[in-house]
């Protein structure tokens, strides 16, 4: 104990300083993998330094110079591996949304509701994801990048049953339209209601991975639908989309308003 005391008295400012800063910014990065194929790949190189310390306290030589051969060019492995969050990485510090977005959502909010509300009158079928904490860089490179200003216009040009990019999902990453046409995961096990369907099962299944915020139009029934946390809220009107829109992007709340229902118990058809 008085060693650890004797080596906190010395400490100057600049150690706590860059302690500080170090864990910042590995704070941020973490943020900033999570959800995606990035974090899958740090958790290779992880198993790739137990192995290392495993080769050397049994003494597997050959195995433990692959790995040190391996790792001597650890630099260029990781630039080659995350170029892609590197470069999101780098925008987000040029944005400064890497130390903390002031980004006023409800301009995002009002063009997705109004988007909803345009697609449900006129029976056409929508699934409009809005990433949250998590990143949704697995799903967004499965589809096609657009990197557009949301708009209710854009959004229901998108979903026209005429254009190449109505199937499937489409993505609003930091108030921007990120990428249509990406594929969801479906919810397993669940039992929807007969006039459920796909759509309503891929937001579903995303919900349950992630923290998004998904909004489901049916193209049968004319009717929105959120999804959240692998619960579902079903029939909802503009101002009610907007409250809870709101509450969970606006107000960046993690866990899911206690209105949600409980998963229904029916058969489930496509939609």
């Amino acid at each position: 104990m008085s060693e650890v005391i004797a080596l906190l008295s010395q400490m100057r400012w600049q150690d706590v300083a860059d302690i500080a800063l170090v864990t910042f910014v590995v704070y941020q990065v973490i943020l900033m993998v999570r959800g995606t194929r990035a974090m899958h790949m740090l958790l290779g190189l992880g198993v790739v330094l137990v192995m290392l310390v495993v080769s050397k306290q049994l003494g597997l030589y050959t195995i433990g110079w692959l790995i040190n051969s391996f790792l001597s060019s650890l630099i260029l492995v990781v630039i080659i591996l995350f170029q892609s969050d590197i470069r999101r990485a780098l925008a987000n510090i040029g944005t400064g949304s890497f130390f903390g977005s002031n980004i006023d959502h409800k301009s995002t909010i009002e063009e997705v509701v109004r988007a909803s509300v345009n697609l449900a009158t006129r029976m056409t079928g929508g699934l409009i994801v809005m990433e949250r904490q998590i990143g949704l860089a697995d799903y967004t490179g499965s589809g096609v990048d657009i990197n557009a200003d949301v708009s209710r216009d854009l959004l229901v040009q998108l979903f026209q049953t005429s254009g190449p990019l109505h199937d499937g999902a489409v993505v609003i990453s930091r108030d921007k339209i990120e990428a249509a046409r990406c594929v969801l995961p479906l919810a397993a096990s669940l039992q929807l209601p007969r006039h459920l369907g796909t759509r309503h099962r891929a937001a579903l299944g995303l919900s349950q991975e992630t923290d998004a915020v998904c909004i489901v139009i049916s193209e049968e029934r004319g009717r929105v639908s959120l999804a959240v946390s692998g619960e579902l809220k079903q029939d909802l009107e503009a101002s009610a989309l907007r409250d809870h829109l709101t509450q969970l992007i606006g107000e960046k709340q993690k866990k899911p308003p206690k209105w949600f229902i409980s998963r229904p118990k029916s058969a489930e058809t496509s939609e």
